[in-house]
């Protein structure tokens, strides 16, 4: 589905949305044909929250995944249910399938994108913070770690190591042979080990750094972030060529802070720093009078943050007006 002119997305109904559903038109079809409708929405209603996790996990954008869940509702509603042994898998490869080859098309457009390219965040439920593997999936940090990887290794990985499919039925999603896919899955493993967070982080211990780094923003106190800050971090924004933001990486504690304090010592508006769950790690949303305009995502290690994630395109932030349901 295209995205119009002004960037907001057509509305459009079915058992891939969430909210506004629309029952399927009983009137037409015989007794039969209904019942297998039926059977195919409630079916896909069941999944519905896992597959738009397997397909935002792969493609790091909510739009993009609702968007693959309409066309795997399109073909799921095709299918005979009675050849179909597992609906779940079924559906998972379908799932799989279209988001791989979306991905590939996300790749030709990210190589176009004015400035560095994040994934879309999501307001998270605080049931996503408590499956600890389902959120450090999700996370901002772990998405930009996907990011590296080729489709397929994406896709296996996220199968494999996320959801916890078997080799052979990760061999029908991605149409690979087992063994093949259990070189990709260890080459991605690798690969993803030697780029993931150095250690595992509590969402408290995260926390913790976000409240030292807000309280040194809102007093402008330079030394403080310079306390917060790893000498290492890394600052990526991304405005989409909309809004202002950095369009290269800045590294260093130094740069970033001071890059920081200028930036809001040149703002006119009233600025606020709020806590809130994002991608099922504690973030910051920064609001300008009021109004929605940056999502921060920070990644933590040992005690200091390692990098920055400032989302302010503002068709990245739809979903920041309700939680997102994530499911494994």
């Amino acid at each position: 589905m295209s995205q119009n002119r002004g960037g907001r997305r057509p509305v459009c109904r079915g058992p891939w949305r969430t909210s506004r559903r629309e029952q399927p038109v009983k009137s037409a079809r015989t007794e039969e044909q209904t019942g297998d409708v039926d059977a195919a929405t409630e079916a896909f209603v069941a999944h519905r929250n896992l597959l738009f996790t397997v397909a935002y996990e792969m493609l790091g954008s909510a739009a993009d995944a609702e968007d693959v869940l309409q066309e795997t509702w399109l073909r799921w509603a095709g299918v005979d249910l009675a050849a179909v042994r597992d609906r779940r898998a079924y559906l998972v490869r379908i799932t799989t399938r279209q988001a791989l080859s979306r991905l590939r098309t996300l790749g030709r457009r990210k190589e176009s994108y004015v400035g560095s390219w994040l994934p879309e965040p999501l307001l998270t439920a605080p049931d996503v913070a408590e499956d600890v593997e389902l959120a450090d999936s999700v996370s901002m940090a772990m998405l930009l770690v996907l990011e590296t990887l080729a489709p397929t290794e994406r896709a296996v990985f996220v199968l494999r190591e996320v959801f916890g499919l078997e080799y052979d039925e990760i061999a029908e999603a991605v149409d690979k042979s087992p063994a093949a896919v259990r070189q990709i899955a260890h080459r991605a493993r690798a690969h993803v080990a030697a780029r993931r967070p150095r250690g595992a982080v509590s969402p408290a211990e995260t926390r913790d750094a976000l409240d030292a780094f807000r309280r040194a923003v809102e007093t402008g106190d330079l030394q403080g972030l310079l306390d917060v800050l790893a000498p290492d971090v890394v600052l990526l924004g991304d405005g989409g060529g909309v809004k202002q933001a950095v369009l290269k990486p800045v590294v260093g504690a130094d740069k970033v802070a001071r890059l920081l304090r200028a930036g809001l010592g040149r703002l006119t508006a009233e600025v606020s720093l709020r806590p809130a769950e994002v991608n099922g790690r504690p973030a910051l949303i920064v609001g300008l009078d009021g109004v929605l305009d940056t999502v921060l995502a920070v990644r933590v290690d040992d005690g200091r943050i390692t990098g920055l994630y400032a989302v302010r395109n503002p068709e990245k932030l739809s979903h920041m007006e309700s939680e997102t349901a994530l499911r494994r």
